[in-house]
């Protein structure tokens, strides 16, 4: 049976285009039509994507300590979250962060640091990062995401060898005063295009579960379409305590799912990249939901705890996927790497890559308590979960 899904494949596929109305009727699709719509959507990520998904890794170079008053989240001002602050990585330390994303499968490095925008003495630095990096791994992708640009800034790093710059809208500029009053929506769209206009690759998602309307994702998403951003990251709010946001929970899984295909039938051919949150709100489906999207991080947040990167690799390879820029052979080897590291490691803990006790995907966790805040990797002694 042919479905309206379907058809909005079939015309989007013959191009076509979604409209504000047919993005709305996918969010308010009733759960019993969730696979209808996982399944028209899919046809537009094969095609663009195949079985591909692209791996990507973080590293906080600075957290906390940031003087923006973003409500969601657990690095800002008047956060009481009990994250880890700490000042810039060396650059051996980004190095040795990076590395293990690298070796644990990722292609992107993503260099995230807290604040609301960086000085020229940063950009040096970042500068400085990025030339090591490109030079110990060959092929690497770099994404900088530094806050508010200044004008020079996005030249000086693309001619460091960055390739792309993350610049969130997070939410509508209908909504976007509800949830940051230290810079306007304006000032992340000018970021955005300062990125676009140096040569690099405009990266811009959303944050989900913000009190936003049906309507207002569909904005956001619409955008962000409109701001030609190359890759989509959709966020999915993780509500720590001590910020405003505490104890807001709008997300189910399938509603997660649907708005994941919203974002490819108003996107087809763009890296809608499931971020902050897929564990947390996903639960199950997080498998199903790469059916629509194409892009996942690796292992953990800025500043919170994703599940194993064992499980992920073995949730892409279950399921059908595999990495971008890696062949099928050289995916079960790095899988069977990590099985060999958890065994080493079987005897000191759960199994689990964190280094250090429990892992939020043993199993020790309730999937629905307060996210776990991260005490590994970057800022700390203890190994890196990638």
């Amino acid at each position: 049976m042919t479905t309206a899904f379907d058809q909005l494949a079939d015309r989007i596929l013959s191009g076509g285009a979604a409209t504000a109305e047919d993005a709305v009727a996918v969010l308010r699709a009733p759960d019993t039509e969730l696979m209808s719509v996982v399944a028209a959507a899919g046809r537009l990520r094969r095609e663009h994507f195949g079985n591909t998904v692209k791996v990507n890794y973080l590293v906080n170079l600075k957290s906390g300590l940031c003087p923006e008053n973003c409500n969601y989240c657990s690095q800002a001002l008047g956060s009481q979250a009990p994250v880890l602050k700490y000042s810039w990585l060396s650059k051996d330390e980004t190095l040795e962060q990076a590395g293990a994303g690298l070796r644990g499968g990722a292609t992107r490095v993503c260099m995230v640091s807290s604040g609301r925008g960086p000085s020229d003495r940063d950009i040096d630095k970042v500068v400085e990062m990025t030339s090591a990096l490109k030079d110990a791994h060959e092929g690497v992708e770099v994404c900088a995401c530094l806050g508010l640009l200044k004008g020079g800034q996005a030249e000086r790093l693309k001619a460091a060898g960055v390739d792309a710059y993350n610049h969130n809208i997070n939410t509508a500029e209908s909504h976007h005063e509800n949830i940051v009053q230290t810079h306007t929506y304006e000032d992340r769209v000018d970021t955005i295009g300062k990125a676009k206009d140096a040569g690099l690759s405009p990266c811009s998602g959303l944050i989900a579960g913000l009190g936003e309307t049906d309507e207002q994702l569909v904005e956001a998403l619409f955008a962000l379409k409109a701001l030609d951003a190359d890759s989509i990251p959709v966020n999915f709010l993780m509500p720590f305590d001590g910020t405003p946001y505490e104890n807001t929970w709008e997300l189910s899984p399938t509603r997660c799912v649907k708005i994941l295909a919203m974002a490819r039938f108003v996107c087809p051919d763009k890296e809608i990249r499931i971020a902050g949150g897929r564990e947390m709100h996903l639960r199950s489906l997080q498998a199903t939901a790469l059916q629509v999207a194409n892009s996942i991080f690796l292992g953990d947040y800025l500043t919170s705890e994703g599940q194993d990167a064992l499980a992920d690799l073995e949730m892409l390879r279950d399921n059908g996927f595999v990495i971008l820029g890696m062949d099928e052979s050289g995916f079960a080897e790095l899988i069977e790497e990590h099985r060999a590291k958890a065994a080493a490691r079987a005897t000191g803990g759960c199994g689990s890559s964190c280094g250090d006790g429990c892992g939020s995907a043993c199993g020790g966790h309730d999937e629905q308590e307060r996210p776990v805040i991260r005490r590994r990797g970057a800022g700390t002694d203890v190994a890196a979960n990638a």
